[in-house]
């Protein structure tokens, strides 16, 4: 009995990892050099290098999840199922909205 959730999907897996496994080498690169006290502008430059990394990560994600679990939970004809996943998509980006404000 398989546990995963996500899509069978081994190469879009293997692509977020890849993206992930960039971002946490670049934000080990940004450690350093708040240690090296770089210029400011140049960390700030890579601090938002690493908001469209993980923008563009986030949007894989979303793809995979509307794709596949959206996708399963409405065509399985269960509303309790397909009002879950609406839900959790709904409360997600109300909070990302409630946490700019």
């Amino acid at each position: 009995m398989s546990t995963r959730h996500g899509p069978d999907d081994d190469a879009g897996t293997q692509t977020v990892l890849t993206r992930l496994r960039s971002v946490e080498g670049h934000l080990r690169g940004v450690a350093q050099m708040v240690e090296e006290d770089a210029y400011c502008i140049d960390v700030l430059r890579q601090t938002k290098a690493i908001h469209a990394a993980l923008s563009k990560v986030e949007g894989l994600l979303l793809t995979r999840h509307l794709n596949h679990c959206v996708t399963t939970a409405v065509r399985a004809g269960k509303p309790r199922e397909r009002e879950r996943v609406v839900s959790e998509l709904v409360a997600l980006f109300a909070a990302k909205g409630e946490k700019d404000r």
